[in-house]
């Protein structure tokens, strides 16, 4: 436990004989040692006072001290929250503990899966390290308490994630998230079994209602960060008057998000893919304003709320999607970009990084999520390279 002792200078606490008692006495009442500021000058030689009122005092001071003591220790245990992360089975935070730190950047995993792919570790760890002073939070519907027991030791990716001072994994609990917004009627009567898109629609879902409760940034799991995004109030272009909901950020309780949420179970339908995400944040976009093309790499303003050109987040578009798993002569700076989104939806041909490809996407790895590529990329090619008595 955090142990504080408060010291006072060496000479603050001297106590000198007059002149007069100098000249006529050798001995000299000095208290040549340092004090903590529990004990009391040298008895001796400190103002008589009743008895009452020195038990008062050092009451006082017993209760000074606690609260101070008190004070610092819970700084230390926020402090460790953000700096050094325990495994989820082992460590006593709550999701809401740490999402109420603020500005986390979130993500979700919204399938049933435990083991992190590739390029969802390598979208945490980017973000872990470009965003260094805020928590990192991966949120797994396959992650209970149970399962979280083996999880460092299972699965290569997890334990790398988790070995981030920054980054926290929680399980997702959709009937705990959606309490208190708009999204709970829905949840209740929605049958998952049925839905189309459940993984898309519960995913858009559960975005809205955590940026709502607690703000921060939400990132998909297909997005690499490679600088901060400066502004507050979001919404990334994918194109000239259609927004993206695959990266956005809102402080808590922000209307905009409030009244998404609402619009969301009004004009739900399940079918339509898309239809409670990026043309749910279109739509109401537009009742906020007039949306008009991006000239250059301008940025729109809508209301307080930052329209960010798409070069901020899409310079390759979806078409192209397959680009980043090319070799380019030359590859781009990407100057304008806070953040590259690989379009993982569209991989139908589930491309994937391989070591010593020189894609741009094996270029990004290395660059911005090394951990990933080193862990998961190349120690992966070398172990499945046939040894000599294959």
């Amino acid at each position: 436990m955090l142990q504080t002792v408060w010291v006072s200078s060496p000479g603050s606490w001297a106590l000198q004989e007059s002149d007069r008692q100098r000249q006529g006495k050798k001995r000299s009442w000095k208290c040549r040692f340092v004090r903590t500021i529990i004990q009391h000058p040298c008895r001796r030689h400190a103002p008589k006072r009743s008895r009452k009122a020195r038990m008062l005092r050092k009451i006082q001071i017993c209760l000074c001290f606690c609260f101070v003591s008190g004070i610092l220790y819970e700084i230390s245990l926020l402090s460790s929250c953000v700096f050094s992360y325990l495994p989820v089975a082992q460590q006593y935070l709550t999701p809401e503990q740490v999402l109420n730190l603020g500005k986390s950047i979130i993500f979700l995993e919204t399938t049933e899966r435990l083991e992190p792919p590739p390029l969802v570790s390598c979208s945490v760890e980017s973000a872990a390290r470009i965003y260094r002073d805020r928590p990192i939070i991966l949120f797994m519907r396959g992650l209970t308490n149970e399962t979280a027991l083996d999880l460092n030791t299972s699965y290569a990716a997890f334990s790398l994630l988790s070995s981030m001072k920054n980054v926290f994994i929680f399980p997702l609990q959709m009937e705990t998230v959606f309490q208190e917004t708009p999204l709970l009627p829905w949840y209740n009567q929605v049958v998952p079994e049925q839905e189309k898109n459940w993984v898309h629609v519960s995913s858009d879902a559960s975005r809205l209602a955590l940026i709502w409760k607690y703000g921060g940034i939400y990132m998909d799991t297909d997005v690499i960060s490679i600088r901060p995004i400066p502004q507050e109030s979001f919404l990334a272009a994918q194109k000239s008057r259609f927004s993206s909901n695959g990266i956005f950020g809102f402080p808590a309780r922000h209307k905009f998000i409030w009244d998404c949420m609402e619009n969301f179970v009004l004009k739900y339908n399940g079918n339509i893919w898309g239809n409670q995400g990026p043309f749910l944040m279109t739509r109401m976009l537009k009742t906020l304003c007039n949306l008009t093309d991006f000239q250059g790499t301008e940025d729109h303003s809508c209301q307080n709320i930052s329209f960010l050109n798409p070069q901020r987040f899409y310079p390759i578009p979806y078409p192209a999607w397959s680009r980043y798993y090319q070799v380019w002569d030359k590859s781009p700076n990407f100057n304008h970009s806070y953040a590259l989104h690989l379009w993982n939806f569209m991989n139908r041909n589930r491309k994937v990084v391989v070591a010593g490809s020189n894609t741009l996407a094996e270029k990004l790895y290395k660059t911005y999520c090394p951990t990933t590529y080193k862990d998961l990329i190349q120690n992966a090619k070398h172990r499945d390279l046939p040894g000599p008595e294959d």
